[in-house]
């Protein structure tokens, strides 16, 4: 294959780029996620370092990537600056310890921000394709994230060209980028099925430095088997979602879903999937897992919309093995997109995302252990959850062999908040707090979704506040239980009279 190109080893693009540069990534979970070249970059940094010479680069990708590129960057100590969500250990340690200056950020908001020039300039974009054309054409892998936004605002551009992945891939990205006000009109996606943009990326030629030639695959992880407590959850939710239906509040011919990643989503998945009162269903998400595979095969899910193919490998070659049908059934589409505000709100989708821990008044921490120490980040659940027909936070009542209650009296950390949040589902059952007030909410949580081990803990620090108060809000005993698991490791336990 010929191009108008240089062709680069992975070294040779790593060459290229200067400390004190940022790079704008392909990926989105590791789907996508450019794997080669920041390898490379690694390996350079390790050398300058080595040589007494400072290196580092600003970062931002779609959202997570794989171990090729955020943990092998991480490992160098070669991020400055880190942007917008991330889910690598190594790095995790550096962003607690200040190490690395991380930017959470709801993913919709990116390629705007990167537009206005919010987060600086955008030097390069490094970005995996499955195809080039001599005129700038792009054609993505397995995910959009931002990668079409960064190609377009960065001064030069280097695509992984990634033999793993088949051109047949064209045809099942829309690429469609919004205007900017004071222009912006309306976008036309008016179904999860709707195509508004292009199959390709398309960009300047000029600005393309090189081209590596890849053959990986994405380094996508994965999941827990299922356990009784997320079997529970998920029939929690599917029963809910089921007597919703019959109740009118969700029509006949239901709405559009979305689902966050891990255990919990599949879990929640297989139930909706497997249950005989549930229609089959349209999906408008993020992230496609392993678990919505089978649904289209079998035509419970008639459709999917989302921004990354993240499979295991052995389902990525099922899919690219029958790749037509998929493509009359997946489209791929930009974040800013998939997680449009204005789309989720226009299709009136149910929004099923997870936490880390839900207080007394259906506020919800995604994002931080113990207040202070960043897990992941707040993903896309912020774009969804404020703006769905139905917003539900599903998790675990306890964590650490029960020693922590994910039900506390206030979070450590907010993301979303009790306007958002409409109904809070564990293993014990489901609390749906729409129309209800701060009092009603409380009692709700703790009788519905708190673990047996901590119900009367709850009510005592119910007992601290003013029964004629709004907010059931004691300040000197809302973090009680985080400070008693600070000094024993456990929640259980703490003396409430100190706190009246």
């Amino acid at each position: 294959m010929s191009f108008p190109f240089p062709i680069l080893t992975p070294e040779e693009a790593a060459e290229l780029i200067n400390h004190g540069q940022n790079i704008g990534f392909s990926g989105f979970t590791a789907a996508g996620a450019a794997k080669a070249v920041p390898a490379a970059l690694a390996r350079k940094a390790k050398r300058e370092h080595e040589a007494g010479r400072p290196f580092k680069v600003g970062v931002l990708t779609g959202a997570s990537t794989g171990p090729s590129l955020d943990g092998a960057l991480a490992e160098a100590e070669a991020i400055a600056f880190r942007a917008p969500y991330q889910s690598n250990g190594t790095l995790r340690k550096q962003i607690n310890a200040g190490q690395v200056r991380f930017v959470d950020m709801h993913l919709s908001m990116v390629p705007q921000h990167v537009r206005y020039g919010h987060l600086g300039p955008i030097h390069w974009a490094v970005v995996e394709a499955c195809d080039l054309t001599a005129g700038g054409g792009v054609v993505l892998s397995t995910s959009v994230g931002a990668s079409n936004t960064y190609m377009r605002m960065a001064d030069q551009v280097i695509i992984e060209l990634n033999s793993r992945h088949p051109s047949s891939l064209l045809g099942m990205h829309d690429i469609f980028e919004p205007q900017d006000p004071p222009g912006r009109s309306e976008i036309p996606i008016y179904s999860p099925s709707d195509r508004a943009g292009s199959p390709m990326c398309v960009i300047d030629p000029k600005k393309i430095a090189g081209v590596v030639f890849t053959d990986l695959a994405d380094e996508a992880g994965g999941f827990d088997e299922p356990t009784e407590v997320t079997d529970r959850i998920g029939q929690n939710v599917a029963d809910f979602l089921a007597a919703e239906m019959r109740g009118g509040r969700i029509p006949k011919q239901f709405l559009p879903l979305q689902s966050g990643v891990g255990n919990i989503a599949n879990a929640v998945l297989a139930a909706l999937g497997q249950s005989r009162d549930i229609p089959a269903f349209e999906m408008y998400t993020e992230v496609l897992q392993d678990s919505v595979i089978p649904l289209l095969e079998n035509g419970r899910c008639s459709f999917a919309s989302t921004c990354a193919l993240t499979l295991s490998p052995e389902t990525m070659k099922k899919v690219i093995a029958d790749i037509d049908y998929y493509k009359k059934r997946v489209v791929l589409r930009p974040q800013e997109i998939s997680n449009h505000p204005e789309i989720v709100r226009r299709l009136g989708i149910v929004s099923m995302n997870t936490a880390i821990e839900i207080d007394l008044g259906g506020n919800v921490n995604s994002t931080h252990v113990m207040g202070t120490t960043m897990m992941n980040g707040i993903g896309g659940s912020g774009d969804f959850t404020r703006n769905a027909y139905l917003s539900i936070f599903s998790c675990p009542s306890t964590a650490k062999g029960g020693k922590i209650s994910a039900i506390v009296p206030m979070v450590s950390h907010m993301d979303h908040s009790e306007h958002s949040v409409q109904i809070v589902v564990t293993e014990q059952g489901v609390a749906d707090l729409r129309g209800k007030d701060p009092h009603e909410r409380a009692r709700l949580i703790i009788d519905n979704c708190a673990h047996p081990d901590y119900r009367e803990d709850l009510r005592a620090y119910l007992g601290l506040v003013a029964a004629n108060s709004h907010e059931p809000v004691s300040l000197i005993g809302g973090l009680a239980m985080h400070r008693q698991f600070l000094r024993s490791g456990d929640m259980r336990g703490v003396n409430w009279d100190k706190y009246r």
